[in-house]
């Protein structure tokens, strides 16, 4: 694994149905990210945040709420990681709202284009973020990004990575979803998007999951992974704007996130939604730190 990390702040919740989103990079950074970064022995850069439209909080136009602002942020989001990348330091994405996705997400790809790279995209979520403008009910982008990324979304959105799709559903693993809207449900079985939902998860275990979501990967295989803080349980995580009840309790994330370090392919990640103004004392924050630490190889337990 890279141990040259660079953080990008993108503080903004251009693409959420609630304010406060945009407060999340500076909450993981009082939260002690980079020291917990560095006690495992990383080279930590943070850049700083991106700069960027501000929030009109106005309705959708045409299914999309705020589309010429989200396209700014994820034009600027997708420069930054690819600059990161190609100076081959392991870009760290602090959102900011999960619209965000597509910047990361298709600057991963066109990574994985130019040095031959298989990719494979974790998104750790409550939702499936599949929605397009015909089937959203809100016309907010951050239901949208999986669905922009593999090619079904506005031209200017789709084609940030400079390739039309950016990735294909086959490369995705969607973990933890339990709210998904009824027109996206049957879009997401249309695709073929390999998903480990909440039902897969009681009924086989978070093991079972991970080891599926994880496997057939080599030595050339680029991991992206896609935290939306909303994927932990809202007992462990009230800080989101969307919280669904019955998530991943703690150790079953912390077993998600040791799975993927053990693979050492993790090369580039996000950790998105996470909304200081509904959080309790900075705790989810700190719940998020923690896994990411977990990410990076802290084991709880006492093994060889």
């Amino acid at each position: 694994m890279n141990q040259h990390i660079s953080l990008i702040g993108a503080p903004t919740d251009i693409g959420a149905g609630m304010r406060g989103a945009s407060m999340g990079p500076e909450a993981l950074r009082v939260a002690n990210l980079i020291p917990t970064l560095q006690s495992h022995g990383l080279e930590v850069q943070d850049r700083g945040n991106l700069v960027g439209p501000s929030n009109p909080w106005l309705p959708p136009v045409d299914g999309y709420r705020h589309l010429t602002e989200v396209v700014a942020w994820n034009r600027t989001l997708h420069d930054a990681v690819y600059a990161e990348l190609q100076r081959s330091r392991m870009p760290i994405v602090l959102g900011g709202d999960h619209c965000l996705g597509i910047g990361s997400i298709s600057a991963v790809a066109r990574h994985c284009r130019d040095t031959g790279k298989k990719l494979r995209v974790l998104w750790l979520d409550a939702h499936a973020d599949f929605n397009t403008n015909a089937l959203t009910p809100s016309g907010n982008i951050h239901g949208m990004p999986v669905a922009c990324l593999c090619g079904y979304g506005p031209q200017a959105l789709i084609e940030i990575g400079g390739q039309v799709p950016a990735i294909s559903p086959k490369w995705v693993r969607q973990i933890g979803i339990r709210s998904v809207d009824q027109g996206e449900k049957r879009f997401v079985h249309a695709q073929g998007l390999e998903v480990f939902d909440m039902r897969y998860i009681d009924e086989m275990g978070m093991r079972a999951a991970m080891e599926l979501a994880l496997a057939l990967m080599d030595a050339n295989t680029h991991l992206h992974v896609s935290f939306d803080v909303d994927f932990l349980d809202p007992a462990i995580a009230p800080g989101v704007g969307t919280t669904v009840p019955g998530g991943p309790t703690y150790r079953e994330a912390q077993l998600c996130m040791e799975m993927i370090a053990d693979t050492g392919r993790m090369a580039s990640l996000d950790v998105m939604e996470l909304n200081p103004a509904l959080d309790e004392r900075n705790r989810t924050a700190e719940v998020a730190v923690d896994l990411i630490e977990s990410l990076f190889g802290k084991s709880t337990l006492m093994r060889k």
